[in-house]
């Protein structure tokens, strides 16, 4: 059976200072007033994560900043009480 560990990383506002995710009443929504260097920082946090096996679950923002889920298959049948990773 395929075991899953989980991690959960905070990444407050003032790394994506300028991140603009607006929905309007009618549920459009867009990234087009991103700046190009707080994509490059998205990028680099997806990029880490993603070198060590760890596969994005979803992404929450908020005004305090970013919450990431991550999953990657578990390396052993015993986990920590982090989450052994």
């Amino acid at each position: 059976m395929r075991r899953f560990e989980y991690d959960i990383t905070k990444h407050p506002a003032d790394e994506f200072a300028h991140v603009v995710y607006f929905c309007t009443d009618k549920g459009e929504c867009n990234l087009s007033q991103l700046p190009s260097d707080q994509m490059k920082a998205l990028y680099e946090i997806l990029n880490r994560k993603g070198t060590q096996g760890w596969e994005l679950v979803q992404m929450l923002f908020g005004n305090d900043g970013m919450v990431a889920v991550w999953k990657r298959e578990a390396q052993s049948d015993v986990l920590g009480p982090e989450g052994g990773g």
